[in-house]
């Protein structure tokens, strides 16, 4: 693969194949990018997801139950639709009821990246994709940080976007009818990935390639319908856009590493800006 032929898509659908990791009461889904790797829990209450000396923070996201999160001292008892950011370290998960719990790692998290189905893709390093940065430490050191979505609804806005010093995730609103065919929103990303979960309804995600000199390197669009929960990776150049097909709620979250700078640069587009600076100079960690 060359650097100028964006690689393949993933495709995760989680309710179509094995979890990568089994434990009492839970069953996890991983898929990787190039800097983040997303993990899907179907828990029952008493679960537990633990990390010991995790390198960096990570997000949990609970999109209809509740859990306890503990980090060093700290703990919370967080309830659905909320966001948590936990701090570097030994942490620990513990479902309070049954359903779903969603992590997002970052690269650093090296067991995570190889037990990714989806591994192969990234053999070849990922040349086109922005390297992961480290952005300063957030304003008051690391510690369990808690968003609760319902605050951080705008009325110009569907995005609730939050970064952390490695990661970005947009939360965004849930749609309850499908999305109108005449107005979607394709674009592309030069330099970085975008992984698209869909935790409730059913999406098509609609991909077109670039066409590179060499047209035996050409590839026809795709336009691939998937469930709940399952985990969408969209590559760096690639035109996509993504609607929401089925009736009653449909809700979407997109994930990139690091967090992106063309957000970040406008004013009250991050919901957590006040909490983590953004850097005076961008360079590889």
């Amino acid at each position: 693969m060359t650097a100028s032929l964006p690689r393949s898509a993933t495709y995760a659908a989680h309710y179509e194949q094995p979890p990568q990791q089994e434990s009492p009461g839970c069953r996890t889904w991983l898929t990787r990018g190039a800097n983040f790797v997303v993990a899907v829990s179907e828990v029952r209450a008493g679960a537990v997801l633990e990390r010991t000396d995790n390198p960096d923070e990570y997000f949990v996201f609970l999109p209809a139950n509740q859990a306890r999160i503990s980090a060093g001292a700290d703990s919370i008892d967080a309830h659905a639709e909320t966001l948590t950011i936990v701090p570097p370290g030994d942490s620990r998960i513990e479902a309070l009821n049954d359903g779903h719990i969603v992590r997002v790692f970052s690269r650093l998290n090296t067991d995570l990246l190889d037990a990714c189905p989806n591994a192969a893709i990234y053999a070849d390093g990922a040349p086109e994709v922005a390297p992961l940065v480290s952005w300063p430490d957030p304003v008051d050191g690391f510690r369990l940080r808690h968003y609760v979505l319902a605050d951080h609804v705008r009325p110009d806005s569907n995005m609730r976007i939050f970064r952390s010093c490695n990661l970005m995730v947009n939360v965004l609103n849930k749609r309850t009818v499908p999305r109108d065919p005449a107005k979607l929103s394709p674009h592309s990303h030069t330099d970085f990935e975008q992984a698209s979960l869909a935790i409730q309804g059913t999406y098509t995600h609609h991909l077109r390639w670039p066409w590179t000199p060499d047209m035996n390197q050409w590839r026809d669009d795709e336009h691939v319908t998937v469930g709940s929960p399952s985990v969408t990776v969209i590559p760096a150049k690639v035109l996509h856009t993504s609607a929401n097909v089925s009736e009653g709620d449909c809700w979407l979250v997109d994930i990139f590493g690091p967090p992106r700078m063309d957000f970040s640069s406008k004013p009250g587009m991050v919901c957590n800006a006040d909490d983590y600076p953004m850097p005076l100079v961008v360079a590889p960690s």
